[in-house]
């Protein structure tokens, strides 16, 4: 675990994104970071995490940068804590990594160890994030859990039958935190995209998608939007 004691805290809200990738992620970093929100980068991907949050503090947002791969809870937990050790805090936490290609299989082509990596990522990730986060947030009576996921998530598609099986099981759960947690004070959001992530895309554009993750936490009105 890294260590951050010397870091000087101030007093600033807080959010974890997890997934973080040089599109969606660094839009909904910039969305909360001028904001005033500091911010907590986490992905698979050292060297590209760091740079994504070294280009945010050029930019003057606060951003660290740390490591886990969604697919692996004791990592995800592991990142979760020393970020929370940096922040002081966490109070949103976002969830988008993008799912990898080698288990968005054909139905028929779909065999159970691409159907058992397509829990771990949409599933057993996301579960171990929330481990990691609510128990802090729903001491302090507050915080939010935003999921950004793809349509599968509702509408089973064939082409990627894995990650439809498994993102329908996460929108379960979410479903599930959503209910059990009303009243306590944390929200949970959950954003379906069934288009093509991409900057200039109609319904997919990373800062336009920031900003109803954004809307999502700032109002906590609504549980799921479909763009």
């Amino acid at each position: 675990m890294r260590s951050f004691l010397g870091k000087e805290h101030v007093s600033m809200p807080n959010i974890a994104i997890v997934g973080a990738g040089p599109q969606l992620g660094m839009a909904i970093a910039r969305a909360f970071g001028r904001r005033q929100f500091r911010v907590a980068m986490v992905s698979r991907d050292l060297d590209q995490v760091y740079g994504l949050a070294a280009q945010l503090r050029d930019e003057g947002i606060d951003a660290e940068g740390f490591t886990a791969d969604v697919r692996d809870t004791d990592m995800v937990a592991e990142a979760l804590a020393d970020a929370d050790q940096w922040l002081g805090s966490i109070d949103v936490l976002e969830f988008s990594p993008l799912p990898a290609e080698d288990f968005l299989q054909p139905v028929l082509e779909t065999t159970r160890e691409h159907v058992q990596a397509a829990f771990e990522f949409s599933v057993l990730g996301p579960m171990a994030a929330v481990a990691a986060v609510l128990p802090g947030m729903r001491a302090a009576g507050e915080g939010s859990l935003l999921f950004t996921t793809g349509g599968s998530a509702l509408v089973p598609n064939p082409r990627v039958a894995g990650t439809s099986m498994a993102m329908a099981a996460e929108a379960a759960y979410l479903t599930m935190l959503h209910e059990s947690l009303a009243g306590e004070g944390v929200y949970v959001g959950h954003l379906v995209v069934p288009v093509r992530i991409a900057p200039g895309e109609p319904l997919g554009d990373p800062d336009a998608l920031a900003e109803r993750l954004w809307d999502l936490h700032e109002k906590q009105q609504t549980f799921r939007v479909v763009v």
